[in-house]
């Protein structure tokens, strides 16, 4: 293994994504994680608890910041770029071929986005490598490595759900390669007999280890499982919510999502890593992984998913594609050729990905259309401050015992991040996970911010809308009314299930 190479591409883009994590500000998740972090839970309504414990730990060791919040996304794309490389190694590639995986995975798209931003998406990328790369190992040296990966797995799924998506078409690449291969090339396997490690069992107790290895997944996902079966499956609740919101049907663009989620500079590379899973016979024992990727994308379509949702297997795809070119590489036209690609999709990455231009130079682009979560990052400081001027014009009796009540969690979190230095009051929203936390029976005016004023006036006996806040670039959270009501005719408890939604 290259290791000095490829740890040095790992943290040059550590150093390069933490440097850059506080231009622009928060993303709406990340103010939400931020929140959630404060009542660690085994899980919430819309989501695992894994990534709101990395915004708890990263605020516990570096305060209440944006970097803090950023930090353990950086690592996540570093341990990704080094699986990548590991991924390499493991195809047979040289020390060069792991660098140039290592290399083109840091300049990829997604692993950028996902780096740049912590989203559950972040260690979502970095479980499905390295199940990838855990099931390869058993397949190609020794069947006990299906337990690692159960592990993994199962621990993945305390992150977020979308790792059933890779189990089930990990199962559908064994399947049909099993269905499709002689006997004694039957993928359950931990390789041809002759290719097995001292002290490895025999082919018979191949199937063992796969049966431990899922077995141990269930158990260690049991919890994350066990919560949402106890709350009705909120989870399902809220992909279909999902689903419905989406401007355009989300299989539309998931199998563009393929050409642009790495950078089309490096399609050919990953699409040679693809057909030679498929195709290339000293791989046959992997093939059915494969076979998987091509089974998250049919998934992800039939599900209507977003197309980020079939990005993770991706990055293996391109480290088999570093190990087929690697002799091409070599060559004056194949190095010049490679170096070109890298740069371009470097460049072309971070740009799209990163917040490199001028909050007033990126708006007057086509980049917040292609980037949504550059346009979830703008804006919610100017937000809370004019929140705050409605707020210092009430009367001194209209401000005693009173509360802000948002619409969503994005308002909610920049309210509630930016709000003590601003002197505002406490702030309850009924969205998602914070629907758990209904104002206090005391309370006594309420600003409400963003919230429909006919839900309101249902409760209160006078709802006043006293003007509208602009959260600048922040998708659908311009003209956001503000309303003033006092006079609750009702109690919290019975009124707070008008204001609970979930999207």
């Amino acid at each position: 293994m290259a290791w000095a190479p490829v740890l040095a591409v790992a943290a040059v883009v550590t150093v390069v994504l933490v440097l850059v994590s506080p231009w622009y500000g928060y993303y709406r998740d990340e103010l939400y994680f931020r929140l959630l972090a404060d009542e660690p839970r085994w899980g919430y309504v819309d989501q695992p608890p894994f990534t709101p414990f990395l915004a708890k730990v990263g605020m516990s060791l570096l305060g209440d910041t944006v970097t803090a919040l950023r930090v353990p996304a950086a690592l996540c794309t570093a341990a990704t770029v080094i699986l990548a490389a590991l991924t390499a190694a493991e195809l047979g590639g040289t020390g060069r071929a792991q660098l140039l995986a290592a290399a083109a995975t840091a300049s990829s798209l997604f692993p950028l986005l996902v780096g740049h931003t912590l989203l559950t998406s972040s260690a979502d990328l970095v479980a499905w490598c390295a199940v990838w790369l855990l099931a390869a190992r058993a397949l190609l040296r020794d069947p006990r490595w299906w337990l690692v990966t159960g592990a993994v797995f199962g621990l993945a799924l305390v992150n977020k759900h979308l790792i059933l998506i890779l189990g089930a078409a990990i199962g559908v690449g064994l399947v049909t390669s099993w269905l499709t291969s002689t006997p004694a090339r039957r993928p359950v396997t931990g390789g041809a007999p002759r290719d097995r490690p001292p002290g490895a069992p025999s082919a018979r107790h191949d199937g063992r280890w796969l049966a431990a290895g899922a077995t141990l997944a269930l158990l260690l996902g049991l919890p994350s499982l066990i919560y949402q079966a106890s709350h009705g499956w909120p989870q399902l609740r809220m992909a279909a919510a999902l689903v419905e919101h989406s401007v355009v049907p989300n299989r539309l663009l998931v199998l563009p999502g393929q050409l642009v989620l790495v950078g089309l500079p490096l399609v050919p590379v990953w699409w040679a890593g693809l057909v030679g899973l498929l195709r290339v016979p000293s791989w046959r024992s992997i093939r059915c992984l494969g076979i998987a990727h091509l089974a998250v994308v049919g998934i992800v379509l039939v599900a209507d998913g977003r197309m980020d949702y079939a990005a993770a297997t991706l990055i293996p795809m391109l480290a088999a594609g570093c190990v087929r070119l690697d002799a091409w590489s070599r060559t004056p036209r194949g190095a010049r050729a490679l170096l070109a690609a890298l740069t371009v999709n470097a460049a072309i990455s971070a740009v799209v990905a990163l917040p490199l231009l001028p909050v007033d130079l990126v708006q007057r682009t086509p980049l917040p259309a292609l980037n949504p979560l550059m346009r979830g990052s703008v804006g919610w400081r100017q937000f809370a401050s004019e929140v705050a001027l409605a707020y210092g014009r009430l009367a001194p009796d209209e401000r005693r015992d009173a509360i802000l009540l948002a619409h969503d969690f994005a308002q909610a979190g920049a309210l509630d991040r930016f709000g003590p230095s601003l002197d505002l009051p406490p702030v309850y929203s009924g969205h998602n996970e914070l629907a758990r936390k209904r104002p206090p029976e005391r309370s006594g005016t309420v600003l409400a911010v963003g919230v429909d004023p006919s839900i309101l006036r249902r409760v209160f006996d006078r709802c006043d809308v006293i003007g509208y806040v602009d959260a600048g670039d922040v998708p659908g959270q311009s003209r956001s009314p503000l309303t003033l009501c006092q006079g609750r005719r009702i109690s919290w408890r019975t009124a707070w299930p008008a204001f609970v939604h979930v999207r």
